[in-house]
């Protein structure tokens, strides 16, 4: 005779009285599968422990990293994309802009804030990758552009984190010009002697690539982010042959001098601290010796 006799067959708890898991308490890495729990991976700023995978996050993510206790001043924050061109593809622009506002509670794919960074005064820009993919049309040009002017006016380094696919197609040459637009704007700002570190992360594609994203006196990376123009599947169509491992990885981009350096996440407020802290001691004395030279 059995130890155990069961004396109803069949889950007696009725469907109202099951307790289920509420959505958002577990995220899993989309690197390793490996799930975690969201607090904690929070606390971890989004990188899994057990592969390393930097997770895509956005601005408020970003801006809760680097600001000294998540505070900050937000700068042009209700700038919305017009339809000059009339786009239509299967839904027209404007259309399109609705429905990624209304997805993801932004006006478009970059914010900007004006905090401390450890007690240090400066401009971060940031890109969002979940509205339409980061694309770089005129208002993320303007932004760019009122955020570099806003470095100058006070004369606070500025640091723009790039995520993004490139320049938006239903914007055309508007978005192209942005290109040229705030490469212009950066050159100002370099006139003026003030510090500019561009952060790249995954992905850093397109026409960001070839304007504002690799024009930084420091062009800091998270590890494992890809970082190029063109993406790897084209390039591999376009030459014909395999890539090298790695290819336009931010490790492979360091190698080959396109990227100053690596930082974790979890190190990234403090090293862009200390870098920033060495460039503007440095900055009063030389201009200093210039006058006096002169």
């Amino acid at each position: 005779m059995s130890w155990f006799k069961r004396v109803k067959d069949g889950i007696l708890t009725k469907t109202q009285d099951k307790k289920s898991t509420p959505d958002g308490l577990w995220v899993k890495c989309p690197e390793c599968q490996t799930p975690h729990a969201s607090k904690d991976f929070a606390m971890e700023m989004w990188v899994c422990k057990d592969c390393g995978n930097h997770t895509r996050i956005g601005s408020d993510e970003y801006f809760e990293i680097f600001f000294d206790n998540g505070k900050f001043q937000e700068l042009d924050a209700n700038i919305t994309s017009g339809d000059p061109l009339k786009f239509v593809d299967k839904k027209d622009y404007p259309t399109r802009i609705e429905a990624a506002q209304k997805k993801t509670q932004l006006k478009d794919a970059v914010r900007t804030g004006v905090g401390k960074v450890n007690g240090l005064k400066m401009v971060i820009s940031c890109m969002d990758f979940s509205f339409i993919g980061g694309s770089m049309g005129s208002v993320v040009g303007e932004k760019i552009g009122r955020a570099i002017d806003a470095a100058r006016k006070q004369k606070i380094p500025l640091m723009i984190i790039s995520k993004s696919g490139g320049a938006r197609m239903m914007e055309a040459a508007f978005s192209l010009m942005q290109m040229a637009k705030t490469s212009a704007k950066l050159a100002l700002l370099n006139q003026d002697g003030i510090p500019f570190i561009s952060y790249l992360t995954d992905p850093t594609t397109g026409g960001v690539t070839a304007s504002f994203a690799m024009l930084g006196d420091f062009n800091i990376a998270e590890p494992n982010a890809l970082i190029g123009f063109a993406g790897p599947r084209i390039v591999k169509e376009t030459i014909g042959k395999d890539l090298p491992t790695g290819f336009q990885r931010s490790e492979f981009l360091q190698e080959h001098g396109f990227v100053d350096f690596i930082v974790e996440r979890k190190n990234a407020k403090d090293q862009i601290h200390t870098v920033l802290s060495l460039i503007c001691d440095k900055k009063p004395r030389v201009k200093a010796e210039t006058a006096k030279s002169s």
